[in-house]
């Protein structure tokens, strides 16, 4: 007897299933935790059968133009999916999974760092990631530059999400929108108080702030545990302190804290490869790691029509491209 073809389904509970479930024996992390996923929007759960195996990923289900047709987004970061089942290490062919039960046209979901139970997943930037195991690694220049701030009067402060004040929250919002302005980033970048708010609740995240001489903020880093891994998760800094580079006082600060914590640092990538932010965190990483998408079509006939005459340039999916 063959065995039942895999089937995936939508269950509307604004991720609850993919967060509330259990990995390796541990809760799940910061990109699965109710905080971030409330603070993000998501509506559903994505759940994956296959042979005794649950694949749950928290998605947020969108109306494609006026509808009725939807499609579906994972949350921002790495939330990726949560296997529950005998094997964790199993992956995978989405091919093979039957989609038709979700009534969505295309799914795009953004995998974890060390987990991707899906075959065919896309490589789509490579992270930077500062290991304690290894041997650690920074730039002479950023070295001296860290030094010569502290001497100058800069101070870090590492402060638990949960214990940051109203004023020290506002001073990451400022720092934040500042950096977003200054690289011209599009409208949904700029997610406002109460996002942050949400994310500061969150277990395991911390508020690192670089203050000047003066006490002034010149950059902060909102720093999460999840999956193994610190993540410097959002970031800015101050137009009027750029020429210091505080954020790399910053960065050091982190990598102190992964140590203490015997995770890896995680720096994420930079926006295209090769740029000026991929090379600043390249100076304190020793090591990268690939991060991958997977772009699944589930009704073959409905994207087609909808992409039929685009050029999304590898815009997936290409009806929004």
């Amino acid at each position: 007897m063959s065995s039942p073809r895999p089937f995936a389904e939508l269950v509307e509970d604004g991720g609850a299933s993919s967060a509330g479930a259990v990995v390796g024996g541990q809760p799940a992390e910061f990109f699965r935790s109710p905080e971030f996923l409330a603070a993000e929007g998501a509506t559903h759960t994505l759940r994956i059968v296959a042979q005794g195996v649950e694949l749950l990923a928290p998605l947020i289900v969108r109306e494609i133009g006026d509808g009725p047709e939807r499609d579906a987004v994972s949350p921002y970061g790495y939330p990726g999916l949560a296997v529950v089942g005998p094997d964790p290490s199993a992956v995978l062919d989405p091919g093979a999974v039957d989609f038709s039960r979700t009534g969505l046209v295309s799914v795009f979901i953004r995998h974890r760092l060390d987990l991707v139970p899906l075959a065919g997943a896309t490589g789509r930037n490579v992270v930077q990631i500062a290991d304690p195991a290894l041997k650690p690694k920074s730039r002479p220049t950023d070295r001296r530059q860290v030094r010569r701030n502290l001497e100058a009067g800069y101070t870090v402060e590492l402060v638990p999400g949960g214990e940051t004040s109203a004023a020290q929250r506002a001073a990451f919002l400022d720092l934040y929108e500042q950096t977003m302005r200054r690289t011209g980033a599009a409208a949904h970048y700029f997610f406002g108080a109460a996002y942050f708010d949400r994310l500061f609740a969150a277990e395991r995240t911390w508020l690192a702030l670089a203050t000047d001489p003066a006490g002034a903020p010149a950059a902060a880093s909102i720093a999460c545990v999840s999956d193994g891994y610190l993540h410097y998760y959002l970031s800015g800094s101050a137009d009027f302190h750029l020429a210091d580079s505080p954020m790399k006082n910053v960065v050091a600060r982190l990598a102190e804290q992964a140590t203490d914590l015997d995770l890896p640092l995680n720096l994420g990538g930079g926006i295209t490869p090769g740029d000026a932010l991929e090379e600043f965190k390249r100076g304190f990483a020793n090591r990268t790691l690939a991060w991958r998408t997977s772009e699944i079509v589930c009704d073959p006939e409905r994207y087609a029509a909808l992409s039929a005459g685009r050029d999304a340039g590898g815009f997936f999916p290409a009806y929004r491209g």
